[in-house]
């Protein structure tokens, strides 16, 4: 599997448009969860394969895509989300809130 980029194909799309490149990569495995522990700061890597519950190779392969589209950098502090990566995390905001109500009725309209 290749690394998105925008401009170039991508999973569903050939456009390479932002949106469908953002959703490629929030969709391959791990993308979500490191970005979700990235939240509340920065992390080494050893804390950040602890808190994924990840395998080191898998991560790697995330953490690299991740940065290469600005969504992530690394510094001494360890790994830490962009200006983008944070207006992302703040993008997604409406979708756990559609998340929690849904789930919500889900559980109360579940008869067992």
């Amino acid at each position: 599997m290749t690394s998105p980029k925008i401009g170039a194909p991508v999973r569903g799309s050939t456009s390479g448009r932002p949106v469908m490149v953002a959703l490629d990569m929030l969709g391959r495995r791990g993308a979500l969860r490191l970005l979700w522990e990235l939240r509340c700061g920065p992390l080494t890597f050893r804390a950040l394969q602890t808190a994924c519950h990840s395998n080191p190779g898998s991560m790697n392969t995330r953490l690299k895509e991740l940065r290469t589209l600005g969504i992530v950098e690394h510094e001494a502090g360890g790994y830490r989300l962009t200006r983008h990566g944070n207006a992302l995390i703040e993008a997604l905001q409406p979708l756990q809130s559609w998340a929690d109500g849904w789930a919500a009725d889900q559980t109360a309209a579940d008869p067992s």
